[in-house]
């Protein structure tokens, strides 16, 4: 059967993506009501309870950079289960009223755990999908991904009016527990689990660096982590933008609308990208976002609010779906680990660390000025995309 013929929607995609969407679930509803746990419950300042919701960011990070190593030595099956299973043990930790440093701990290594478990799930992706369907598959996978991002905050607000924290937790863990009994359906298949031995045989031999990322997925992460950045003070900073134009209703609808847009735009673009390449969709996704945030930026009506989330869906959206089917093509498939965890940890940095140099920013200038001068910025992509990668595969198409 030729891949074009071989289906998408088999169990193990099915099932690889209903776990994804959990943990990216769980994720953000954790950053939105730990905040409010850390200041009601435990006394926490601002700051210290920026500091608990971050921290998660952190140890995804690290446990992103460090998977690769786990991938080569353990395998796909035995990673992602001890992943999933120190996540639903962190998770119900938050049930003891920790005080704040040891809360900082299990936000730490909560992180980690997703950090390991996500990074093994978007490698089994990558190397079940049919390589020319590839951005077709990982573009309909990262919507799990999309609808975990619009579904967690407006359940963790709905939930912290109606039902207490213990409650919350409790929900949580459930999904985490749910999460492990899951993955023990998937059967890993076995011309993926005999690259094993050649992963470990080839991490050996490798330099220092390339035993916890893949250098040839770095050019295009480079591209993520920009584009991250730019986007970071739209996921950080709206709802303070939409008290200050008056459209905070508005704004109630603005992921939702986001997560839309990319559901809509995935059929197209992922067959597109296969028959065409990644350029064809990457240069009018960067346009289309940088568009959005302007609109954003002079935004005072709900209707303009709610178009740029659209824009930016189909802009950000799609440009993270295709950097990480450009980041795991860029490799063999036994080093498929190392490139996801590469693309992953700059695509977490971007939306970790962004805040905090925009929010330098913020002490000069309005949130306007802001996503207006962040557009800017999304042109300047263009150009590092042409150099970086663009430039390449456009002549690679071409030959």
């Amino acid at each position: 059967m030729s891949d074009l013929k071989q289906p998408l929607w088999t169990k193990n995609f099915i099932l690889v993506s209903a776990i994804n969407f959990q943990l990216v679930l769980i994720f953000y509803l954790l950053v939105i009501v730990i905040v409010g746990y850390s200041v009601a419950e435990l006394g926490a300042s601002t700051a210290q309870a920026g500091l608990v919701s971050g921290l998660f960011i952190i140890g995804t990070l690290i446990g992103r950079f460090l998977v690769g190593k786990f991938l080569a030595r353990f395998g796909q099956k035995l990673t992602l289960l001890s992943g999933l299973t120190g996540f639903l043990l962190f998770s119900g930790l938050y049930f003891i009223k920790f005080d704040l440093g040891m809360l900082l701990l299990v936000r730490f290594m909560h992180g980690f755990m997703m950090g390991v478990a996500s990074t093994v799930l978007g490698t089994i992706i990558a190397q079940i999908i049919p390589a020319t369907r590839r951005g077709e598959g990982i573009g309909y996978y990262s919507l799990s991904s999309t609808l975990g991002t619009a579904i967690g905050p407006f359940l963790a607000i709905w939930m912290m009016l109606h039902i207490g924290y213990e409650a919350i937790f409790a929900i949580s863990s459930v999904i985490a527990f749910t999460c492990l009994i899951v993955a023990l359906g998937i059967n890993i298949p076995t011309h993926i689990t005999s690259n094993k031995a050649v992963s470990v045989k080839s991490y050996k031999k490798e330099s220092w660096l390339s035993q916890f990322i893949e250098i040839k997925a770095l050019p295009i992460a480079m591209i993520m982590f920009l584009a991250s950045i730019c986007y970071s003070g739209v996921l950080s900073f709206i709802s303070f933008y939409a008290k200050e134009v008056n459209l905070v209703e508005a704004a109630s609808l603005f992921f939702l609308m986001y997560a839309i847009a990319i559901m809509a735009s995935r059929p197209f673009t992922g067959p597109l990208m296969d028959r065409k390449g990644e350029n064809i969709i990457m240069y009018p996704a960067f346009i289309i976002m940088a568009v959005g945030l302007i609109l954003l930026s002079f935004s005072h009506e709900s209707w303009m609010l709610l178009l740029s989330a659209a824009l930016l869906g189909l802009g950000y959206g799609n440009i993270q779906s295709v950097c990480q089917t450009v980041a795991v093509k860029s490799t063999s498939v036994e080093r498929m680990g190392f490139a996801t965890s590469t693309f992953f940890i700059f695509l977490d940095a971007g939306l970790g660390f962004g805040p905090y140099f925009l929010g330098i920013a913020l002490n000069s200038i309005s949130f306007a000025e802001l996503y207006l001068y962040s557009s800017f910025a999304v042109f300047t992509c263009i150009a590092v995309y042409y150099l970086l990668h663009g430039k390449a595969s456009a002549k690679t198409r071409k030959a």
